[in-house]
């Protein structure tokens, strides 16, 4: 466990570097602004020029990049503690393509408003949610099961997925085929607002629920013996879980891996204790997706690779690589 007085040599490095990612997220692009103006605007004191560019165009899409990545992140957390299993995330188990499933069919056959994205996707990632909690217990909740379950379910999903894009008007799935490249590409103050809620809500609500994440850990009979109602509480967090992630896939799209590598990142630095654990994972989650994003835009400007992408390329390796360690350490 790390020591109180140590947390802030932690945490306010990655603040300062997700302020200054921010501020070179905003200040680039094809109308380039230095920081001292990009502040300058962010603070209202900037130049009439910049004011668009930078608080209309640039600053939802940045937002909307921390609150996915912080979400994302903070959901793969809570799923790792529920399971107890390592392997654990939003894109692993399923529920960002349940998520993805019910907002493509919203897009392409029904044409809904951006508001009801979110709501459809939550409803989408909760169903997946729930078929593999179920499916996956047998005299007690199977980890691997869970896992190999969702990956399951993710490949039906993937395949509805398809077979909506191939039926759907071209002008609408043109535009869920660049949603789901997971992308923030495009993201306004439209988007913004029906996604700010959600974050607002179920994050701190995440942090609130750290103590039950800790019981967790010690196993069902352990948390039972201390009165805690495991199963009930266990959906809880499973809600809280598929709030995050499937509103952050209805909002970008699918920007995987981001759940399973910030969370073993954010316990490498601060250890297993989630009342520290959720706020490192958050911070990292929304330094993942920004730095993506902005590698996205930057690398073969002007051409934009979609921050999904770059975020896959980094994730696949990595989840081999835990794989491997936990083949050797069983």
């Amino acid at each position: 466990m790390i020591p109180n007085k140590i947390l802030p040599l932690i945490h306010i490095p990655l603040l300062l570097l997700l302020g200054l990612l921010i501020l070179l997220q905003i200040g680039t692009g094809e109308y380039p602004i230095s920081i001292k103006d990009t502040l300058a605007s962010l603070l209202g004191i900037g130049l009439p020029e910049h004011d668009f560019i930078v608080n209309t165009l640039r600053l939802p899409r940045t937002l909307i990049g921390l609150g996915v990545g912080a979400s994302l992140a903070v959901a793969g957390t809570l799923l790792q503690g529920i399971t107890l299993n390592p392997l654990a995330s939003p894109g692993v188990i399923g529920l960002n393509a349940g998520a993805g499933l019910t907002a493509v069919a919203g897009i392409v056959w029904l044409d809904v408003p951006l508001d009801w994205l979110p709501w459809m996707a939550f409803g989408g990632a909760l169903l997946v949610a729930l078929l593999s909690y179920r499916l996956a217990w047998k005299q007690g909740l199977s980890p691997i099961r869970m896992v190999l379950v969702g990956i399951g379910i993710a490949a039906i999903c993937q395949g509805l997925i398809t077979v909506a894009t191939l039926s759907g008007n071209i002008r609408l799935v043109q535009q869920a085929s660049i949603w789901m490249t997971g992308s923030l590409y495009g993201r306004s103050w439209e988007h913004f607002w029906p996604y700010l809620p959600w974050v607002v809500v179920f994050l701190p609500l995440a942090w609130l629920f750290s103590k039950q994440l800790d019981l967790l850990g010690l196993g069902d009979a352990a948390a039972s013996g201390l009165g805690y109602r495991v199963h009930i509480g266990r959906t809880v967090l499973i809600g809280i879980a598929v709030a995050l992630a499937g509103t952050s896939v209805a909002t970008a799209g699918t920007i995987g891996f981001v759940g399973l590598v910030a969370p073993h990142l954010a316990r490498t630095l601060v250890g297993n204790k989630h009342a520290i654990l959720i706020p490192t994972a958050a911070l990292l989650g929304g330094l993942l997706v920004l730095a993506a994003d902005f590698a996205g835009r930057t690398v073969l400007a002007p051409v934009e690779i979609p921050c999904g992408l770059i975020t896959a390329m980094i994730g696949g390796p990595y989840m081999i690589y835990l794989l491997l360690r936990e083949w050797r350490s069983a």
